[in-house]
């Protein structure tokens, strides 16, 4: 396999695995928090500003591996 190919394939998992699995966190981190809420409605306003800070913080590692993915395939 000549180098390109695997700048590729590296390219394609860096962006793959960096939106599986932020989603799939981002998920569990929803599912969470909506429990909480329904669990003690007048803590929402602390959740729903804890939870949009870690979904923020969660979407950063998601742009951090498709800006990798980018760099590497620019290298082609």
């Amino acid at each position: 396999m000549t180098d390109s190919g695997l700048i590729a394939i590296a390219a394609a998992l860096a962006i793959s695995v960096s939106t599986i699995f932020p989603a799939l966190s981002q998920g569990w981190t929803s599912k969470a928090a909506m429990e909480s809420i329904a669990r003690q409605p007048d803590a929402a306003k602390d959740i729903r500003s804890t939870l949009i800070i870690a979904l923020a913080l969660m979407e950063a590692l998601t742009i951090y591996g498709l800006l990798i993915g980018f760099i590497l395939a620019s290298k082609i």
